[in-house]
Order: structure tokens, then C-alpha cells, then sequence
């Protein structure tokens, strides 16, 4: 079996595509002749050594993968050979290879329209954009929220996910292009969060109040201006800091606007709360089946190319999600 190894703690160009030993099933487990594997920004983290969660080296990373069943073990009874399926590994991944193994607790059937690329960009940031909204948000039909980075993969899943849940969605973006395409995937308005006070168009366009819900996997200079363009009793959901800067808050401004700062720290709670979690991604399947939204993959990259691949992600020039697929 083919994989992507990280061997130690370093930049994503030490990743080796080499041959890895099968592993044997164990009880209740599936093996998954994977077709695509989604990348996240998260993945150069921990291949750098800079993510809170440290695997143990060698490790193959990915998280989210997609393909057909190739074997089961003996008690196996919710999957069979042939089966299209959806995999979530734990933080110890394992997605970026030609095969994985899983429980099947781990494991989702696809509809017949979903493509395996589609599939593969969905787990990550969608299960992380729904537990943002649902769990920490507490998001409400007809609140509107502001979505930086709005024209990436974890981006575009909050314009799809927030206008399913009936808010109304400010995408902001840095160019004419990316701003477009939130539009095309249902924002109701779209900002320049590189102008100067950008936080105005935002006021304008709620009536003074600002927004109820601010999803910000960015910081940076980003945050700066948009902790103050919430609203009062607003929820301010800290995902990640993509620019590359922590920002930092002074207190007295979530004080005087009444305004929580939520943590969202997803993989953990996954983990640890999968039923819930499993609920979470089993809805966002149902949407799609539905022709809510599909997952935007702007980029298909084969899986020895992975270096490229995350390169692109970390770089902020895409749009939508990057996966690797193999033949």
C-alpha cells in the first residue's frame, strides 16, 4: 500500500510517498479502497509540529477520506464489499494513502450522486462548521452571520451550512473573484475585508446592529475589525488563525457589547462526543442529498502530489476545498 509518511516534525516538504504495510482487521472494522482524501490547513500543522495534537511518527496524515469498501471484518453488519462510502478517522489520520482502515462507527454510505471527491472535502469542514453554528453558536433562523475567509473550504461550508439553518450570511473576502463565488453559493452579501474600516459596510448592511454570529477562521488583521462589527448579545467563534497572527482582545470590548467569545475546538469534541458528532455529519449528508449544497472542490491534486497540494491550502490562494485522489 502507497502512502504519505511524515517521518519527522518539519516542513511539508520532507512528506515521503512510500509503500506502508497492510493492517490486519480487527473486529468491527472495514477496510476502504480510498478514491480521494480531503487536505486541511490543520495537516501542515501537524506535519510542522506546530498543531496541539502530536502524532506518533511515522504517520500518515488525513482525516477525511472517500471510496469503496474492500473487506470487512466477520461481525461487520452495516457494510459490505462494494459499498460507496464516507471515512472519519480520529486525530491519528491515516487518510492520505491508497487504503484505510476504520471502524464502522466511522463510517458513512453515500448517496448515489455524491462523488467520492465531494465526499472527501466534507467531514473536516463542514462537521466543524455545524458544531460552530449548532453547538457553540446556538444559531437561530433568521440571525445573520459574518463569515471571514468566506471564500475558502471551511468558508464556503459556513455560507452553505448558515443559510441551510435560515440565517442570513455577510461573506467577506479578500478579492472581486472570491467575493463572487460566495454569492453563487448563496451568500446574501459580500465585503472587502482588506479595505479600511470594512466593519462599516457591515453596520450598514444590518441596520446599525451588526452581526449576530461573526465565524472567523482567519484573525489577524481580519478580527481586529470585525470584533467590532458584532451586535450586542453576539457570538464571536474563534476557528483558526490562517493569516498567520494570534490577534488579541481587549477585554472590556466583549464587556461593553455584551458579546461571547467562543472557542471552537472541533477534533476534540469529535472525538470525545462522537455520537453527537456523528448526528452532525449524518444531517450534512442528508442536505446534500437534498441539493442544499455540495462541497465546492476547486482542486484535484493525485495523492503522490500531496506536497503541492498542501502548499496551495497554505499559501490562501484557493478557493473551496483541495483533495487528493488516487486512480
Amino acid at each position: 500500500m502507497k502512502a504519505i509518511v511524515c517521518r519527522e516534525f518539519a516542513p511539508v516538504d520532507q512528506l515521503v510517498y512510500i509503500d506502508m504495510p497492510r493492517r490486519p482487521l480487527a473486529p468491527g472494522e472495514v477496510r476502504i479502497a480510498i478514491k480521494a482524501a480531503g487536505t486541511n490547513f490543520p495537516d501542515s500543522l501537524k506535519v510542522e509540529g506546530l498543531h496541539q495534537i502530536k502524532p506518533e511518527l511515522p504517520w500518515v496524515p488525513g482525516s477525511e477520506s472517500a471510496g469503496v469498501v474492500s473487506e470487512v471484518a466477520p461481525d461487520v453488519t452495516q457494510f459490505k464489499a462494494g459499498d460507496r462510502v464516507m471515512g472519519v478517522s480520529r486525530a491519528d489520520g491515516g487518510g492520505f494513502a491508497q487504503e484505510i482502515v476504520l471502524p464502522q462507527e466511522r463510517v458513512f454510505a453515500l448517496a448515489p450522486a455524491m462523488s467520492f471527491e465531494a465526499a472527501a472535502a466534507t467531514p473536516v469542514v463542514y462537521g466543524t462548521t455545524l458544531y460552530a453554528l449548532k453547538q457553540r453558536g446556538q444559531l437561530q433562523p433568521g440571525e445573520t452571520v459574518l463569515v471571514l475567509g468566506a471564500a475558502g473550504g471551511v468558508g464556503l461550508a459556513t455560507v452553505h451550512l448558515a443559510k441551510a439553518m435560515g440565517a442570513r450570511v455577510i461573506a467577506a473576502a479578500s478579492t472581486p473573484e472570491k467575493r463572487a463565488l460566495t454569492l453563487q453559493h448563496g451568500a446574501d452579501h459580500a465585503v472587502d475585508y482588506t479595505q479600511p474600516d470594512w466593519r462599516l459596510q457591515v453596520k450598514e448592511l444590518t441596520g446599525g446592529k451588526g452581526a449576530d454570529v461573526v465565524y472567523d477562521p482567519v484573525g489577524g488583521d481580519a478580527f481586529d475589525e470585525a470584533v467590532r462589527a458584532i451586535g450586542w448579545g453576539g457570538r464571536y467563534l474563534v476557528i483558526g488563525f490562517t493569516s498567520g497572527r494570534i490577534p488579541t482582545l481587549k477585554i472590556n470590548m466583549p464587556l461593553v457589547k455584551g458579546y461571547d467569545v467562543i472557542g471552537v475546538r472541533y477534533d476534540v469534541w469529535r472525538d470525545g462526543w462522537w455520537h453527537e458528532a456523528r448526528l452532525n455529519l449524518e444531517q450534512i449528508l442528508r442536505w446534500c442529498a437534498e441539493g442544499k449544497f455540495q462541497p465546492l472542490v476547486s482542486a484535484s491534486y493525485p495523492l503522490a502530489d500531496a506536497v503541492a497540494a498542501l502548499r496551495s491550502i497554505t499559501s490562501r490562494q484557493t478557493s473551496g476545498k483541495v483533495v487528493l485522489v488516487n486512480d
